[in-house]
């Protein structure tokens, strides 16, 4: 009797359930990963489109520019233009994955070893999401923004509403805590709130209109899951500078509705849950990758996947960690999932087979066998910025050709800053490193005074990287969108001397 998990490209969810327990007993029992329950759903290229207009979030609630979303990537596919992810996943408890109904057997296994173990440990195992997201409660946050949402366009008119989420859209790079954790209210405030809102759902429970959005009828209910204890008016200390715009908005615009501030609170909240992936996509990515990698060869040696679907994995794969050259029409700047599985690979490398080199880069885990402890670690304490810095090696970097590049604005021409050689190989691995650093992709802007005893002007300052100045158009049209929430005059301050 063959051992082989399948035989065909056709899957049913007797077999898929078959091969789901293969891989989870390679990722616990042979990585030893730590992962969230799996929660696997089956959906068609639509609605594998629609999950990616609203940021692959299963719950979200409208907005225009879902749907402009929505109708490019659609028309993308539909000309062959564009392929689809063969999955997306969501950081929440239980892990929720999403499988395309058209992908093969062997596509739905390499799918459910990347994100239901590889992207499931990164999510629950590394400090950032540790620290700034809620796996347990963003389902129910997400249903609730939804809800509060289509209650405010039923109350305040389509044209409102849109116009709130417009501004608030436009900032949301700015609405995020970098550096310190978001205020959280107080045990009494927490428990208010949620009286409030289990006091909504039970007075606008419907059995009969349980799938219809919230009515004007339910919308004194709904306005009093709004907390009137953080609402904190113009009185309240504004503890300036600020770097989170939304949030200072939020709670000081003089003059923002409760409603409104709740929609600010909703797209601030969403903005922060993301914040995380925007500082691991080559580490989360990566490890994914990783994993993925190790379990489908690791059931091809156990004899319970053929040749032909291991083929089928390796070209898969292979498409998906190619780096193509910086002289290519098709290069696009660095593959994530290239320079994070390479990296990890690496890693596994170093501590079974190092060379001289490698016992001098890291002299820590070179050659001592431990490659699973090292990666878990690396997975749990490093952001794609400090992952790089520690773990990029001079090998890595010969492999994928990498060079590093001059690029100052009073020099006439780019020129070579690093080759491969000791001098160039540190300066290398720094410089990439920096790329990953979001201070020199996003704009520092802080609001540093607000006359709400006088003319109510609000101060911004913009703290310059490099010299860099504000995008004329971008600033222009945030600008009219902060002065929308702010309702007085705003100023920006960018001095070229910071």
């Amino acid at each position: 009797m063959s051992d082989l998990l399948f035989d065909s490209s056709e899957w049913d969810f007797a077999q898929l359930k078959r091969v789901f327990s293969a891989i989870e007993d390679v990722a616990l029992n042979d990585l030893m990963l730590d992962v969230y329950p799996n929660q696997i759903e089956i959906i068609s290229s639509e609605q594998m489109l629609d999950a990616y207009s609203a940021h692959g979030m299963p719950l979200m609630y409208h907005h225009w520019s879902f749907g402009k979303i929505f109708a490019r990537e659609e028309a993308m596919y539909s000309k062959g233009w564009q392929a689809l992810a063969y999955e997306i996943v969501i950081n929440s408890n239980p892990c929720i994955a999403y499988l395309m109904e058209e992908n093969t057997t062997t596509m739905q296994a390499l799918v459910m070893a990347h994100a239901c173990f590889g992207h499931n440990h990164f999510f629950k195992n590394n400090y950032l999401f540790r620290q700034w997201t809620n796996a347990e409660a963003i389902l129910d946050y997400l249903a609730f923004s939804k809800k509060y949402v289509s209650a405010c366009e039923e109350k305040y008119g389509f044209d409102e509403v849109e116009a709130i989420l417009d501004a608030a859209h436009s900032m949301m790079d700015q609405g995020v805590f970098r550096y310190r954790r978001p205020p959280r209210p107080s045990k009494v405030q927490r428990e208010e709130r949620l009286r409030k809102r289990r006091q909504y759902e039970e007075q606008s429970f419907n059995d009969l209109w349980r799938t219809l959005p919230g009515t004007a009828r339910d919308m004194s209910a709904d306005m009093a899951s709004v907390d009137e204890d953080e609402t904190v008016g113009l009185h309240a200390p504004m503890n300036l500078p600020e770097e989170n715009l939304i949030y200072f908005l939020e709670k000081h615009s003089p003059v923002l509705k409760n409603w409104q501030r709740e929609i600010l609170r909703i797209v601030r909240n969403i903005a922060q849950y993301f914040y995380p992936q925007m500082q691991t996509k080559v580490m989360n990515e990566g490890c994914a990758t990783f994993v993925h990698h190790y379990i489908m060869n690791a059931l091809y040696d156990r004899g319970q996947i053929s040749e032909g679907s291991i083929l089928e994995f390796l070209h898969s794969h292979s498409s998906v960690v190619m780096q193509p050259g910086f002289d290519e029409g098709r290069y696009y700047g660095i593959n994530p999932y290239a320079l994070g599985f390479a990296m990890m690979s690496d890693i596994q490398r170093i501590s079974e087979q190092p060379t001289a080199e490698d016992r001098d880069w890291f002299p820590d885990f070179a050659g001592k066998g431990n490659w699973r402890d090292i990666l878990k670690y690396a997975w749990a304490n490093y952001r794609d910025e400090s992952f790089i810095q520690q773990f990029l090696s001079p090998k890595v970097m010969r492999d994928l050709k990498l060079f590093a590049v001059r690029d100052k604005t009073e020099d006439p021409v780019y020129t070579v800053a690093a080759i491969h050689n000791d001098a160039g190989y540190r300066k290398l691995r720094t410089s990439l490193a920096r790329l990953y650093d979001l201070s020199t992709h996003q704009p520092d802007i802080q609001v540093v005074g607000a006359n709400l005893a006088g003319d109510r002007t609000l101060t911004l300052r913009h703290n310059r990287h490099r010299g860099i100045p504000l995008a004329q158009n971008t600033k222009d049209s945030v600008l009219k969108n902060i002065r929308r929430l702010w309702g007085h005059n705003v100023v920006l301050e960018e001095p070229e001397d910071m």
